[in-house]
């Protein structure tokens, strides 16, 4: 199941990395762009972490404002997840 997760994770991040790079592209060339909410909607499932290396790899979205307030805060929301639910399952380890 873990394995799964990760392949998952893993998808969710290429597909992000390369839509910011779509935008990034659009916006060059002076196309119809990806709307904000579907970067940051794919930010929120899960591909934060290919939003931010897609921020600092293609030079797009760097000071945006509210978008950069709004990917940072869901990464920290994100990062509390994850802590949280490692720190239960940690718990449930030693209790076993």
């Amino acid at each position: 199941m873990i394995l799964i997760a990760a392949f998952v994770l893993l998808g969710i991040n290429v597909v992000t990395f390369m839509t910011f790079g779509d935008d990034k592209a659009r916006a060059i060339n002076g196309l119809r762009r990806v709307r904000e909410s579907d970067l940051l909607g794919l930010a929120l499932i899960g591909g934060s972490p290919a939003a931010f290396l897609a921020r600092r790899h293609f030079r797009h979205k760097t000071r945006k404002q509210p978008f950069s307030t709004w990917l940072a805060l869901i990464a920290i929301i994100q990062g509390g997840a994850v802590t949280g639910i490692g720190w239960s399952l940690a718990e449930r380890a030693l209790q076993a």
